[in-house]
């Protein structure tokens, strides 16, 4: 049976869930937006191609990548807690969400920039624009649906990444479902949680999809 206490706790879970994703997605992009474009301006055939600052933000990535995200927050703790006081709970699992989310984020701006049609930039600097002007007016603007796709992408692999944290008392639906369902062996509880954590990924991904149809100009 369902007591009202555990009600509220879902509804308590769900919006730490969203803040933890929201918060998460826009930090994300803050530092793997430009990462991304640092790495697609000097990769190979970039404009400009630089081996060594490519292979530099290259190796960081893939190194963040390739760490599991629960060892991620076990590594991160210590630092974790001057950062924001505590190394468990909603603030403290912002951190290695956010360490998690940049590289990852980073990764798709790159391949989406890398698939803007050469021509246009090609046009763009035959008219004398300059870098910052082809990365903002041209790039950026040509990729945008491919942007938004893979904006779409990040929201819910960080929302599963913000379960995840509630393993470790991350806060959030995660937790809950393992507080009441699994260390209190009630399965039902748990699949509650489940389904809420399926029905917000569906959702946001509902509205990525819708927000990227209308600013394709080939789907409309």
């Amino acid at each position: 049976m369902i007591s009202a206490e555990f009600m509220a706790k879902l509804g308590e879970g769900t919006l730490a869930t969203l803040y933890m994703t929201i918060f998460t997605t826009i930090f994300g992009y803050v530092v793997g937006l430009p990462c991304g474009i640092v790495l697609s301006l000097t990769g190979k055939g970039g404009l400009k191609e630089n081996k060594v600052i490519y292979r530099i933000f290259d190796i960081i990535v893939n190194l963040i990548r390739s760490v599991p995200f629960l060892i991620l927050i076990i590594v991160l703790m210590p630092y974790t807690k001057k950062i924001v006081g505590q190394s468990y709970g909603t603030k403290a699992t912002l951190v290695p969400l956010v360490v998690c989310a940049a590289p990852f984020i980073a990764r798709i701006v790159e391949n989406s920039l890398r698939e803007v049609d050469d021509g246009v930039v090609e046009a763009a600097r035959a008219m004398g624009a300059d870098t910052f002007t082809i990365v903002t007016k041209v790039l950026l603007v040509e990729a945008k649906t491919s942007l938004l796709d893979g904006a779409t992408l990040a929201i819910g692999t960080i929302l599963g990444y913000s379960a995840m944290a509630g393993i470790v008392g991350g806060g959030g639906l995660g937790d809950i479902a393992t507080r009441y369902g699994y260390y209190r062996f009630d399965p039902g509880k748990m699949w509650i949680t489940v389904v809420l954590l399926v029905i917000l990924v569906n959702i946001l991904q509902a509205i990525g999809i819708n927000v990227s149809k209308k600013t394709d100009k080939r789907r409309v």
